[in-house]
């Protein structure tokens, strides 16, 4: 689907662009574009390059066979540099930058998605050209949520909640991990999930004490910690949750551990307000974490942003200085790793309100046995 230009999104962008001293942006394909333009494409062997001038309307780079995108997007028709595979991309490259004039521009682009291709192409027909990260640009246009980006989080949040809650039951010991998180994959799609936040990490016994585990073969057994961290898109939203699970009896550290990442948990959530920090939310979890003896097995940062990507501004760690602002989510998911032993993590979605924050998730964080 192809919502076009945001027009209030596209002001606060060009004032941005305006206010960190760019020409324009070109953006690729990705959540950006999504974000100001509603064109959904992909990366691939075909460039596309967005343009985003300061004081002008924005151009594109694009094939012929997606251009109706750019059309259904509301660009002009005399900004649209569309191309088809017989020609290639180089004359469109060479039009664009020439009509735009980019020769001498100071063009902010996107480190983290921006490849060599469509550097170097853009450099090759705009002598001069220079380049910036639109990092800080961009950060500061998509970390506050409006009311229905927030509304398509909590409706993932939902279907990652009823598909968990679906197979809890049918977690037993002998199951591998690759089954449990195959059983879940099936659930988030029943429960609407358009696709994955990203592939689900299901983690039993030792490999619990790994955060970012890859579900294996081994099969889950009595006195293990089980870590299932997972989540959904839906309407191009993510949710991002963990929950930590007891298989059958578990000793008096593992369920000790549990109850210091609960209360970290807690403590974090409980911190949130406008003006505070992501490095004071952060610390307020830790410090419950190191006052237990567990610091050293704190291994990350307590959570970081959501919205059109999974991981975003702002983060809760403890070299974020800056101050949250209502309309900010975020995860809170401290947890502590006991290498060859097992593992706990508790992870909730946040949203800072104006006076304080609002935890959308709603699954229990109380220990739950299975299996």
């Amino acid at each position: 689907m192809n919502d076009g230009i945001h027009s209030q999104r596209l002001q606060r962008l060009t004032e941005q662009i305006a206010a960190h001293g760019l020409d324009g942006l070109a953006l690729v394909p990705g959540p950006n574009m999504v974000y100001i333009s509603g064109i959904h494409a992909h990366l691939s062997e075909r460039p596309i390059v967005l343009f985003i001038p300061a004081d002008d309307d924005p151009a594109i780079i694009i094939p012929t066979l997606e251009a109706m995108k750019a059309r259904a997007a509301g660009i002009p028709e005399d900004r649209i540099f569309d191309w088809n595979d017989a020609e290639g991309y180089h004359g469109a490259f060479q039009q664009a930058c020439a009509r735009l004039e980019l020769a001498d521009y100071l063009l902010g682009v996107e480190a983290l998605h921006m490849r060599v291709l469509e550097m170097q192409t853009l450099q090759r027909y705009a002598p001069g050209l220079q380049i910036a990260h639109a990092e800080p640009a961009l950060s500061a246009l998509r970390s506050v949520k409006d009311a229905g980006e927030i509304a398509a989080m909590e409706r993932a949040i939902a279907a990652a909640e009823k598909a968990l809650k679906r197979i809890v039951p049918r977690i037993k010991v002998g199951l591998t991990e690759r089954h449990i998180a195959a059983m879940l994959t099936q659930e988030l799609l029943a429960a609407g999930a358009e696709s994955l936040s990203f592939d689900p990490i299901v983690a039993g016994g030792p490999n619990s004490a790994i955060p970012h585990a890859v579900p294996t073969d081994r099969a889950i057994r009595n006195g293990d910690l089980l870590v299932i961290d997972w989540g959904a898109y839906v309407d191009g939203y993510p949710s991002d949750l963990t929950r930590t699970f007891a298989v059958g009896p578990i000793d008096d550290e593992l369920r000790r551990i549990y109850e210091v990442v609960l209360a970290a948990n807690e403590a974090a959530r409980r911190a949130v307000a406008p003006g505070v920090t992501g490095r004071e939310v952060d610390r307020a979890a830790r410090q419950v974490i190191e006052d237990a003896g567990y610091g050293e097995y704190f291994i990350h940062r307590t959570g970081h942003g959501l919205g059109l990507e999974v991981h975003e501004v702002p983060d809760m760690s403890p070299v974020n200085n800056n101050p949250i602002a209502p309309g900010n989510v975020f995860t809170i998911e401290p947890g502590i790793y006991l290498p060859g032993k097992g593992g706990v993590r508790i992870e909730d979605n946040i949203v800072a309100t104006a006076d304080g924050g609002r935890t959308m998730t709603s699954f229990g964080r109380e220990l739950v046995t299975v299996g």
